[in-house]
């Protein structure tokens, strides 16, 4: 059983993804990560010697230290967060026991270079509609949570990727980008190797909606109406990703959770 301060790597499985998520730090050693370059979902590696730097930056967020067997590293950097106010626990078994339990991990050669606020800078076309939001979900839930999106003129995508260090998506030409008959974000699904079966299931329905195959998935019909809503509500590219996180979680936790499940008005209920 895990002690007060750890935290399992089935918990951490079911937080992964989702708003409530920890904030995960990542502490092993070079020579360690250099052994298996990958790193847990949405965590980023920090120095174990310098943890008390990031308390700033945590604030109040619950955060999970990970090393690499969650012992002394991990554990001591959560002590010391902790004695800074900061709600800290421990990986339990560390990048080894997520590992050998067969959890998703990102290729850390994929993620683009942080900027001085160490966060990734994306960029692309302005006026989003499906996979202009679905990848930025995918990124903030899986990869980088403080990822920043530049929403530029579609003329402007290449130049302001240039100007502002900015990795460019959903644009002609690029990597991040449609590839045949598979979009953006199954392409992102499959080089951050975040290829579960709830995320599969939802880029079906994300390709469905955004190349307008709604045979592909029945939920496709439903996305693409949502956002297109959406599209009309906000004026502002940034608040209408804001608001389309939720629109995304539900459908993530719809494809992991609730898949298999209908639902029927209860007809059979007796009535006085």
């Amino acid at each position: 059983m895990a002690s007060p301060t750890q935290i399992t790597v089935p918990q951490l499985s079911r937080l992964v993804g989702t708003p409530d998520a920890p904030i995960l730090v990542d502490v092993r050693i070079d020579e360690d990560f250099e052994d298996d370059p990958r790193l847990v979902p949405c965590s980023f590696r920090h120095p174990f010697r310098d943890i008390a730097s990031l308390v700033p930056r945590l604030g109040t967020a619950r955060v999970a230290v990970i090393c690499q067997k969650g012992r002394k590293l991990s554990q001591g950097a959560a002590a010391v967060l902790r004695d800074q106010g900061v709600a800290a626990e421990v990986l339990e078994g560390g990048h080894f026991a997520w590992r050998d339990a067969q959890e998703p991990l990102v290729p850390a050669a994929k993620l683009p270079s942080p900027n001085a606020e160490n966060r990734t800078v994306w960029v692309t076309r302005h006026r989003p509609k499906i996979d202009r939001i679905a990848c930025p979900w995918l990124i903030r839930r899986f990869v980088d949570r403080h990822a920043q999106f530049l929403f530029v003129a579609p003329s402007e995508v290449t130049a302001v990727a240039e100007k502002f260090d900015a990795t460019p998506f959903d644009i002609e030409d690029v990597f991040w980008s449609h590839h045949g008959d598979r979009c953006t974000f199954d392409t992102m699904i499959e080089a951050f190797a975040l290829e579960t079966e709830p995320l599969l299931r939802l880029a079906t329905i994300v390709r469905g909606a955004d190349t307008n195959r709604h045979d592909l998935a029945p939920e496709a019909a439903g996305l693409l109406a949502a956002s297109l809503g959406l599209s009309r509500m906000y004026r502002d590219d940034l608040a209408q990703l804001n608001a389309s996180m939720g629109l995304y979680d539900a459908f993530y936790r719809w494809s992991r959770d609730a898949a298999n499940e209908g639902h029927d008005w209860p007809l059979t209920s007796s009535r006085s």
